[in-house]
């Protein structure tokens, strides 16, 4: 059994009621199917007046009789209706019975269709929230390796084409072949002769088929990791459309889309050429065999005869044999076509499971502790931190106690805002300790953690929603007058009032109709609203113009004292009043101390207080 089939099983366990319904609708639909062109015999018999004629009621005698029991009865039914009301009579009853077969057979059909249809969606939706679930789960980290849009093709698309494709498994092990299996058991019983050019049929048929399907699971991954590239494409064009703008880069990234395109497009026609020729190809086998029934068949009814003179083979019963004959044409087209459609599903489910499947390095601990107060302080001992090969961070160690504000400076590249990714736990050390309250920071649950530090990043990160849905980020239950509370803190009350619709007002995608300024002061209300015991400040007034920066600044100052801060700035004069200024260099302190200390030293802040005043 394939991998990923056994990977799908236990998504199906939750509606095994479904797929128990659907096997058994599905063998009644193979059985009707069967006795629908059954039926036709008797009918055929009264047209062209050779029925048999049963004079005496049968009686039911076995279990292992039942089908001459059936036939008897019918037939005695057809006799005393034929003698006592005329042969119209007795033709009415047959096509009853015809009808009723017909409508029992497409009644099931419909019954098994409806019950694979919940069960398609609902593993779907399960499928889906899963995915969901584990792309929020994963840290940071995995998507600053991964394209975002093959992520979303693996969770959109991928997973729909396991629903349309992979679950053609049922009818592929139940529907069609108890179809074929009911119709060559009735074939045997009009004539074994015959159905022996079946039995040669079938195997032959489908080596073929699968022959000519054997590339097409490797071709479907192929097409489906070019349409997550593709996605990638797009929603990178679409995130940065201003600079591809400004650059002038427009052909650029339409020669990359054109590219991609043109290959999904060879992909796509090769996986089509091949499913499409699945069922002519079946199809065209199938009236080979039948055109040989007819030879065949045709001479044992017309030339043939047994010692009596009569035919080998009764001609109602060759022409029900014909349609029992064509009617395992149907489901040996669906079976091949179905074949083809569980490659791609299982490719589609392949991409699925390689998300599903990532190992979270960043995650709770079974025991992990939850906290939920900030009592002593933070020590960062002796922690060494690199992406990949390019070491950040090398022996760091700093102590922060309760509410002190603690600044971080130094030039671009010397590891400040790793310090923020690292406290909130986006990374983990790979050497050393990050403690709260002489806590690990990895024994502590990531909910508690999270809840007690709040973030506001250089990434100005908004969503396209309310200016009010986006605060309560921050903090879920609030009040409108908290919410307004925290936009005066962030100097940015007047500015959202003055919108049509206030704090219900839409900022459009990732906040476009704000300016950089009026994002920065939503993002440090959101972190006032949710009012941690400890706050990061990574580059937080960075988008502010002066004014709105001292003001923002009196504001953030009031609300630093009542809490422990970590601020990360490049522009100095914003720290001036910090507790303790830490100057960093390629990954390690080279001073620390407060503002006069630190000028008084004459070393590298005193540099970079220089080198900003005269900018």
């Amino acid at each position: 059994m394939d991998e990923n089939l056994k990977k799908i099983i236990p998504f199906l366990k939750p509606y095994k009621t479904n797929v128990v319904w659907n096997i058994i609708f599905n063998v009644f639909y193979a059985l009707f199917s069967t006795l629908s062109f059954i039926a036709l015999i008797p009918m055929l018999d009264v047209l062209f007046k050779d029925a048999e004629k049963v004079v005496v009621k049968p009686k039911f005698t076995s279990i292992w009789e039942i089908t001459s029991f059936g036939k008897d009865y019918l037939y005695f039914y057809i006799t005393k209706l034929t003698e006592e009301n005329g042969a119209q009579y007795a033709l009415l009853l047959v096509v009853c019975i015809v009808i009723t077969t017909f409508l029992l057979k497409n009644l099931f059909n419909y019954l098994a269709l409806n019950h694979l249809l919940l069960l398609k969606n609902g593993v779907l939706r399960d499928l889906r929230n899963k995915m969901f679930d584990k792309i929020i789960d994963l840290p940071v980290s995995y998507y600053s390796e991964k394209r975002k849009g093959d992520v979303m093709a693996r969770m959109l698309n991928d997973v729909n084409e396991v629903k349309n494709s992979f679950f053609s498994i049922l009818e592929l092990v139940v529907k069609e072949p108890m179809t074929i299996l009911f119709t060559i058991g009735a074939m045997v019983a009009i004539s074994f002769k015959l159905t022996l050019f079946v039995f040669i049929f079938i195997p032959i048929s489908g080596f073929i088929i699968s022959k000519i399907g054997k590339s097409l699971k490797a071709k479907s991954k192929k097409a489906q990791d070019e349409n997550g590239y593709l996605i990638s494409i797009v929603e990178e064009t679409l995130g940065g459309l201003k600079v591809v703008k400004s650059y002038n880069a427009e052909k650029n990234f339409t020669a990359k889309f054109n590219d991609s395109i043109q290959r999904l497009y060879k992909l796509t026609n090769s996986i089509g050429k091949k499913n499409n020729l699945s069922s002519p190809l079946s199809e065209f086998m199938g009236i080979l065999v039948i055109a040989i029934l007819l030879w065949y068949g045709g001479n044992m009814v017309l030339v043939d005869k047994l010692a009596d003179g009569t035919p080998l083979l009764e001609g109602s019963k060759f022409l029900a044999y014909m349609g029992l004959a064509y009617n395992i044409l149907t489901p040996a087209k669906a079976i091949s076509k179905a074949s083809y459609q569980v490659k791609t599903g299982l490719a589609a489910a392949e991409r699925v499971f390689d998300v599903l499947e990532v190992e979270n390095t960043i995650a709770d601990k079974p025991n992990a502790v939850y906290k939920n107060s900030f009592d002593d302080s933070i020590r960062i001992e002796n922690i060494n931190f690199k992406y990949e090969d390019e070491i950040v961070l090398k022996n760091f160690s700093l102590h922060i106690p309760k509410g002190k504000t603690v600044a971080l400076v130094g030039q671009s590249g010397s590891g400040k805002s790793t310090i923020a990714n690292l406290l909130t736990r986006f990374y983990d050390v790979n050497d050393g300790s990050i403690k709260i309250d002489d806590i690990d920071i990895k024994d502590l649950s990531m909910n508690s953690l999270r809840n007690l530090t709040g973030l506001v990043s250089q990434d100005i990160i908004l969503f396209n929603d309310t200016i009010k849905n986006n605060i309560l980020l921050g903090k879920h239950d609030a009040t409108d007058e908290e919410i307004i509370s925290a936009l005066k803190i962030a100097n940015a009350y007047d500015f959202v009032m003055a919108l049509p619709q206030g704090i219900n007002t839409n900022i459009g995608d990732a906040g476009g109709k704000l300016s950089g300024g009026q994002k920065q002061r939503l993002s440090i209300a959101r972190a006032v609203l949710k009012n941690p015991p400890i706050m990061i400040l990574d580059e937080g007034t960075s988008a502010l113009d002066t004014e709105s920066e001292k003001i923002v600044q009196i504001e953030l100052e009031k609300l630093m004292q009542n809490r422990t801060s970590v601020v990360i700035a490049h522009r100095l004069s914003t720290i001036q009043k910090a507790d303790l200024i830490v100057v960093m260099q390629k990954g390690e302190i080279v001073e620390q101390g407060k503002h006069d200390e630190l000028l008084a030293k004459n070393g590298m802040y005193s540099k970079l207080v220089m080198m900003q005043s005269f900018e």
